[in-house]
């Protein structure tokens, strides 16, 4: 069996920085895709680069988190998004305390205005749904039916969902991810979900493996080059989606980002065409979210 891997670039549109990176990275084949954050100020932006490149697999971020203390922005919808906003008025910091004080019917709204905004400015055809910080998982407090609602969503608008299909330690184990629940559960729930995605027709990956930063991967770029050329050497056979967020080195990402360092790694060794040379000497096949749904048969 083959070894295939989505590279996506998340947090697309979040500001111009992102938008630079994932421009080039599209150009040069260091991704294979991208999601849309509807709510920030260089969504816009983003969503005109997907009309004019609809080559490109280009989703959407759904976003329900605001996790940088100098840049905030808010919800999209209009009305009935109390639930969804903090003391300030803006989205809340942390997945936590989304789930803990979100109202069902609110999030669904929200998603549904993200969805149709960003799609009126011009991704009229996205490839695919995932989650900003993992909110709508569900996990940090064990609502899964947030969950639920985001398989649903999927499967009305038949796209793709990032949710791995396979549980893995190296999963459960990544901070990154920020899995707060039992690990009996967490097994219960990820069977339950991968026969609901059958069940809704709606495409996942195998395995979801993004890169972690706690080790000496964050004390140097050359540390971390070596560690994503090993990270990609033990994905497995399948499909294993992996998410970057790239950035351009600038003042606007240093006054947003306290990693903006991270970022800007991220897009040098992604533009970089001696890595892509690396992930194709090893024998992995790059693929996106249409490729995947297309494997589905969906």
């Amino acid at each position: 069996m083959e070894r295939y891997v989505i590279i996506n670039a998340d947090d697309f549109g979040m500001c111009r920085s992102a938008n630079l990176a994932v421009f080039d990275l599209f150009k040069k084949g260091g991704i294979t895709s991208a999601t849309i954050m509807t709510p920030c100020s260089w969504a816009p932006e983003a969503a005109a680069f997907a009309r004019d490149n609809p080559e490109f697999a280009i989703g959407i971020h759904l976003t329900f988190t605001s996790e940088w203390s100098k840049y905030r922005w808010a919800p999209v919808n209009s009305e009935n998004t109390a639930s969804l906003r903090d003391a300030d008025g803006y989205m809340y910091s942390d997945s936590k305390d989304f789930e803990k004080n979100c109202v069902l019917e609110e999030v669904e709204a929200e998603a549904r205005a993200q969805i149709e905004r960003i799609k009126k400015l011009g991704l009229t055809n996205p490839s695919h749904l995932d989650n900003h910080m993992g909110s709508i998982y569900g996990i940090e407090t064990g609502r899964l039916e947030l969950l639920t609602l985001a398989f649903d969503l999927a499967s009305e608008y038949n796209l793709p969902f990032r949710f791995p299909a396979t549980f893995t330690d190296e999963q459960f184990e990544n901070t990154m991810l920020g899995i707060n629940i039992p690990k009996e559960l967490v097994l219960n729930m990820f069977k339950h979900y991968a026969e609901y995605a059958k069940e809704k027709k709606v495409a996942i990956p195998d395995y979801l493996l993004p890169n972690e930063w706690n080790g000496p991967q964050a004390e140097s770029f050359e540390n971390f080059r070596e560690y994503i050329y090993a990270h990609f050497e033990k994905f497995p056979e399948g499909v294993t989606e992996t998410y970057i967020h790239p950035a351009v080195e600038s003042d606007e990402l240093k006054g947003t980002s306290s990693v903006w360092k991270r970022r800007v790694w991220e897009y040098q060794l992604f533009a970089d065409p001696k890595t892509r040379q690396h992930f194709e000497a090893i024998g992995i096949k790059l693929i996106n979210y249409r490729d995947l749904k297309k494997m589905r048969g969906y």
